[in-house]
């Protein structure tokens, strides 16, 4: 029998709360797949369907967090009535209330990032994708309305704000105060002086200033002398090993053989002299006189045998 989407969805979400009750009261490693899928209902091998590890499953806690919390966002009555910075305030409260509940485990998530910090980040950051993306929308609708005069820094603020939005729940996290009205106040001030810098202008003139720093270097270059033909020689030769390191032959071609150095040459076979036998010394003649040299022996000469 196959299952709905809407099944699959409850099933999803009964793992995540099952593994979260779980985790917290045993732990991350005092804690197995099979444990949660028998605490959510499901077989041994169902819950491999939804998550293949526990990792993924930690992630996929975070991802299901982050997207409750920008829909619980966009429901905000008179939300499009905010401000920015009104606006990314109530995203991030949105997140930490719908961590509230859940603070235990997320203590236990972060001494599991401790341990291991790329056990949980082998892969994408679950819901950053989502909330980048909601983020760049915001700060693109602040820019149609005229509360930002300069655009073009939507996508590089939207991935900033995902990285505050992880600093913040560290800092939630440790807040001890009554509350944790730290917490908020930090939120509050932090995005109204990051709010601020947009609408100052202030990243538009540092790429202004680094553009004009760029310019004045190359002319400095492009001039006779400047060294430009030297540098682009040298950048040539430097990416063109780091191109040849990372060639890959084509199909069907032969490996090039390896270059092979004089010393790996294989020798030539010696020579062996051949070895002759010393002939015993002929005996002295009786009637040669001492130190006189020792006539050549003769030699006998060979019968010849006749045919009968």
């Amino acid at each position: 029998m196959k299952t709905t989407r809407q099944q699959q969805d409850a099933t999803r979400r009964q793992i995540l709360a099952s593994a979260v009750a779980l985790m917290t009261r045993q732990g991350y490693d005092g804690t197995t797949m099979k444990d949660i899928a028998r605490a959510a209902g499901i077989g041994d091998a169902t819950i491999y369907k939804y998550f293949p590890t526990k990792d993924r499953l930690v992630l996929g806690y975070l991802d299901e967090v982050a997207h409750q919390a920008i829909a619980d966002t966009l429901a905000t009555p008179c939300f499009a009535d905010y401000q920015l910075h009104e606006q990314l305030q109530r995203l991030t409260d949105a997140v930490l209330e719908r961590l509230e509940p859940d603070k235990a485990f997320v203590a236990v998530i972060r001494e599991v990032t401790r341990a291991a910090p790329l056990a949980l980040l082998a892969g994408p950051l679950p819901g950053r994708s989502a909330l980048q993306t909601t983020v760049t929308g915001f700060i693109r609708e602040a820019q149609a309305r005229g509360e930002l005069p300069y655009p073009g820094f939507e996508v590089l603020a939207g991935a900033l704000y995902v990285d505050f939005l992880a600093a913040v729940i560290a800092y939630w996290m440790a807040d001890t105060s009554p509350e944790t009205s730290d917490t908020a106040q930090l939120v509050d001030l932090a995005l109204q002086v990051g709010v601020l810098v947009l609408r100052s202008g202030l990243p538009h003139r540092l790429l202004e200033l680094g553009g004009f720093m760029l310019r004045s270097q190359m002319v400095r270059l492009l001039q006779p002398g400047g060294h430009l033909l030297g540098l682009l020689q040298g950048a040539r030769q430097h990416f063109g090993g780091m191109a040849a390191g990372f060639a890959t032959p084509q199909a069907g071609a032969p490996a090039p053989a390896p270059a092979r150095n004089a010393t790996d040459a294989p020798a030539p076979p010696k020579r062996r002299r051949a070895v002759t036998p010393p002939s015993a010394p002929a005996a002295r003649s009786a009637s040669a006189p001492d130190g006189a040299p020792t006539p050549p022996p003769t030699r006998r000469p060979r019968s010849r045998k006749t045919a009968p």
